[in-house]
């Protein structure tokens, strides 16, 4: 906990930022050398000013960060910091990205592969209905899904992801071991088991309203896109919205009822351009080019994959360098055309085989 302890003293002090904290660390690449340093080598940090030098020279309070590392243990908290290898990969990209992070669970690296999913505290039965369908079919192909573990639409979008067996992610707007609301206690430590909750907030902090537009760049930053279900024109939801629009994430929205003021968030971003969504795969068109990069990359273009399973080996097999409509793949692979088109997602994900107009499948 050596390097976590100089880490999170850093984070404590008043007036040292995210993006300050990136320059320090950038500058003197430790944060133990930040405190060892002069006056004068703090102020050659880019934009640096001199009362935040000075507020590092005379900081004091060890003892709360020798308590915040002793809460950490005893709570049996993973701390992943900024310079982490094991940092997520997309939130490190963003401009402001959080220093510490409070886990528990785990962050895997498939977790770069992931979409948020958020929305009004007080959904409608369509609009938690739509959700789980979304979250569970997200996590059927390999997608992690995130929200922020509050009430409504959030909750709905993990327990969907759950259902389906994939991983979830929660981003809470208090400190790691501050459950809110406090009828999610299940969900959290269900979501800690097969997933991650995180948090940037110290052990303790409460759930108090200025923290969410704080949480909400974290939602948006961990994902490659931003789906929003039922919202109000004054939602947070929408904040969330435009976190992703300034990190040149996608933002999807599912259309509500024109006479219902829940939907008048999401119509609205529709109006905008934002990507209307029925179903998971309305997503997934639109970010597949950015998973081609994640994916396995074979060798030898002609050579069938060893690790596909049987229906996958039989899509795989009769698929050409010529395009192959999808009634034919049906009748030669001896598949249902719903299992077909099942089969024929996971592998586009994957990036072996390209979907083409009337649908018209190609391999890679």
């Amino acid at each position: 906990m050596k390097d976590r302890f100089y880490w999170l003293a850093l984070s404590f002090i008043p007036g040292i930022g995210n993006v300050i904290y990136q320059r320090l660390i950038k500058h003197f690449q430790d944060a133990e050398k930040v405190f060892q340093a002069s006056r004068e080598e703090l102020l050659k940090v880019p934009n640096m000013r001199a009362k935040n030098a000075e507020a590092i020279r005379g900081f004091k309070d060890w003892e709360r960060v020798k308590k915040e590392i002793e809460l950490v243990e005893e709570n049996q908290v993973k701390l992943l910091t900024w310079g982490d290898e094991d940092y997520p990969e997309n939130l490190r990209n963003i401009y402001d990205p959080p220093s510490v992070l409070y886990i528990k669970g785990d962050i895997l690296k498939e977790d770069n592969l992931a979409v948020a999913v958020v929305g009004s505290r007080n959904p409608t039965e369509y609009g938690r209905l739509a959700t789980e369908r979304i979250g569970r079919d997200l996590t059927r192909q390999g997608i992690t899904v995130v929200s922020g573990m509050a009430r409504g639409i959030d909750s709905s979008s993990h327990k969907g992801a759950l259902s389906g067996g994939g991983r979830t992610i929660a981003v809470l707007g208090s400190g790691i071991d501050v459950i809110y609301p406090p009828e999610n206690k299940g969900l959290y430590h269900e979501i800690a088991a097969r997933g991650a909750v995180i948090s940037e907030f110290p052990m303790g902090t409460h759930p108090d309203g200025v923290n969410f537009p704080a949480r909400n760049r974290i939602i948006s930053g961990l994902s490659l896109g931003v789906v929003i279900v039922e919202a109000t024109l004054r939602s947070g939801s929408l904040i969330t919205a435009n976190c992703a629009l300034e990190q040149g994430r996608e933002v999807f929205a599912v259309p509500g009822n024109v006479s219902s003021p829940r939907s008048r968030g999401t119509n609205m971003l529709i109006k905008k351009g934002a990507k209307l969504v029925e179903e998971a795969r309305d997503v997934l068109e639109e970010i597949l080019p950015q998973l081609g990069a994640s994916r396995r990359e074979r060798e030898d273009e002609d050579e069938i994959p060893p690790d596909l399973s049987e229906d996958e080996r039989k899509i795989f097999d009769v698929l050409e360098k010529e395009p192959l409509h999808i009634d034919r793949i049906t009748v030669k692979s001896g598949l249902k055309a719903n299992q077909a088109l099942a089969v024929l997602l996971n592998l586009e994900l994957n990036g072996l085989i390209k979907q083409l107009a009337g649908k018209m499948f190609i391999r890679c």
